[in-house]
């Protein structure tokens, strides 16, 4: 049993940077891969970014590469999601996910199909 706790949405102005947090209780130590995804309003669940089980790895969308980095730190239990230059587009419920199977990220961890585990959201809101 894992739960994901995604906190640090927000409403910013255009621009601003904003910093997610993904707190992992109850038996985290089975928690491999994890991943960032977003969902706007009537729109489909976005990929954003995953980071292996050790954050030696990373797999970034090509939208959000430059803007955006995917950290963890294992002793908090605890993964990150740093966005710089937010846009309006950038609008939509961020959500986190976790893999208890997998270690290593790449393609195929842009899909939600081989998530175990997903937060509640968190909202980030950008104005123009």
């Amino acid at each position: 049993q894992v739960q994901l706790a995604e906190s640090g949405g927000g409403l910013v102005q255009a621009g601003a940077s904003l910093r997610l947090s993904c707190a992992a209780s109850g038996f985290t130590f089975i928690v491999g891969a994890m991943g960032w995804f977003r969902q706007a309003p009537g729109k489909e669940r976005e990929f954003i970014a995953a980071i292996s089980r050790s954050g030696g790895s990373t797999y970034y969308a090509d939208h959000v590469k430059g803007r955006f980095t995917i950290s963890r730190d294992n002793a908090k239990n605890t993964v990150y999601l740093q966005m710089n230059s937010l846009k309006p587009e950038d609008t939509a419920v961020y959500y986190c996910a976790g893999d208890r199977d997998y270690s290593e990220v790449g393609p195929a961890w842009a899909r939600t199909a081989p998530y175990d585990y997903w937060g509640q959201g968190t909202q980030v809101t950008v104005s123009s």
